[in-house]
């Protein structure tokens, strides 16, 4: 073993960036027929993408399926270690998009004729236009490099870097024929902070009935005050005799109340409370509502219908709890 100095390490790791930047930006003449022949098969897909590769292949087509379905592609990933466990599930109705640098990878080859007799187009994306499996598929996507960045040529490095380009470039493709869009893939991802800022609505999280912090025109300060205790969201709302809402009152409109020396057992709540305050409507999405509190430096918003009616309230701890924030 060599001894390496700081020097040495950093010339290796750049030299590999330049070797597979190198690979990438020889991706770009192959966007050609081919490419969008294998996007019109997989758009008329009317299965799922099937994707599958032996060993680093695999790793990459995991990662190139899991792209593909979250971004409007139904897809999953095999490996074919074993014919009945590579063919399982696949159908007509699939498209399957088989990988391989050498093009004859013999685990992958084997199930070839399965593939077929199952009438199941067959993309390739190989580093050899010659090999068995770009002659056998529809379309062959053309992943090869010129050179490995691992020094000894042995390594798959620059060769899966590029086919994982290529995926995701196909992915793209994809995406923006579909008009696949931000809140489709909000439903893609329900569980994820992109999936609850899009999908949220204040309706789903916002306090109700009798959770609401609510007294009436006229009610002193001080029974303001306990209402404020009572509910735990920081502030209590306003309404008048009809139930609508005629202002909020807040931390911070007792902080400025208290500064003025008001009497809290005798002055009415409407004369210290805010007036016209922000509001936000049941069907907005919560991340609206975090826009505005954020936006006002509030903590709070009362939650009104069409008719300016009181119908629920909301506040930062909601939104944190929600995963929102």
């Amino acid at each position: 073993m060599t001894e390496q100095t700081a020097h040495d390490f950093r010339s290796s790791a750049i030299r590999a960036i330049r070797i597979e930047r190198d690979a990438i930006d020889a991706l770009e003449s192959r966007i050609d027929d081919q490419f969008t022949r294998a996007c019109e098969v997989i758009m008329n897909c009317t299965g799922r993408v099937v994707v599958t590769g032996m060993g680093k292949s695999g790793h990459i087509g995991n990662k190139i399926a899991a792209t593909l379905a979250s971004t409007g592609t139904p897809s999953f990933s095999c490996i074919p270690e074993k014919q009945a466990t590579a063919t399982w599930g696949i159908t007509p109705q699939d498209v399957v998009i088989a990988i391989s640098n050498s093009g004859n990878t013999s685990e992958v080859v084997t199930i070839l004729p399965l593939i077929k007799r199952m009438g199941a187009p067959l993309i390739s994306m190989t580093g050899n236009a010659t090999s068995t499996l770009a002659r056998e598929a529809v379309a062959n996507l053309d992943v090869s490099v010129m050179v490995e960045a691992c020094p000894l040529g042995l390594a798959p490095t620059s060769s899966t870097t590029a086919t994982l380009v290529m995926g995701d470039a196909l992915a793209v493709a994809l995406l923006e024929a579909r008009g696949f869009s931000a809140e489709d893939f909000a439903f893609s991802h329900p569980g994820g902070s992109l999936g609850r800022r899009l999908l949220l609505r204040v309706s789903d999280i916002m306090h109700t009935g009798d959770q609401i912090p609510v007294v009436n025109e006229g009610t002193p300060l001080s029974g303001a005050l306990l209402e404020i205790s009572r509910k735990g969201l920081g502030m209590t709302t306003v309404v008048n005799g009809e139930g609508t809402l005629t202002g909020i009152f807040t931390d911070g409109d007792l902080r400025r109340t208290l500064d003025r020396s008001v009497d809290i057992h005798h002055t009415p709540i409407n004369e210290v409370m805010t007036r016209n305050g922000k509001t936000i409507q049941a069907d907005h999405l919560a991340a609206e509502a975090l826009n505005i509190m954020e936006e006002m430096k509030i903590n709070a918003l009362p939650v009104t219908n069409d008719s300016g009616a009181l119908i629920g309230a909301i506040n930062m701890h909601d939104l944190l709890r929600a995963g929102v924030i």
